[in-house]
């Protein structure tokens, strides 16, 4: 089975830092993309930040020049968020998100999320 773990969220301040982390296990051999996504309370989930096996990275415009995503460079199937000057209305469940997973033991392409990790910036 095919599991997504996230951490490294939290409380903080207004113009400080966290870094998510989102690691993918369960006999994967590729992934064609991976996300982030947030949710609000009282908002719909949006996409927050993605990037592609081959290496595209795709931003909502609210957090462009703010947050970076990236991908582990010896492990393929963890992705980070870099979240940087944060603001009050950056607060919410993050979520992650793989698409178009190949793994051992099932057929064809299929998508997992995490449990997500709560964001919290104060004001």
């Amino acid at each position: 089975q095919v599991q997504l773990v996230e951490s490294g969220g939290g409380l903080v301040q207004a113009g400080g830092s966290l870094r998510l982390s989102c690691a993918a296990s369960g006999s994967i051999f590729s992934i064609n993309f991976m996300g982030w996504y947030r949710q609000a309370p009282g908002k719909q989930r949006e996409l927050v930040a993605s990037i592609t096996s081959g290496g595209s990275n795709n931003y909502a415009d609210s957090v462009k020049g703010r947050f970076t995503i990236s991908r582990d460079n010896t492990n393929k199937n963890t992705v980070y968020l870099q979240m940087n000057s944060l603001k009050p209305e950056d607060t919410g469940v993050y979520y992650c998100n793989a698409q178009g997973v190949v793994n051992r033991g099932t057929i064809g392409y299929t998508d997992h999320w995490g449990q997500g990790t709560q964001v919290t910036v104060s004001s």
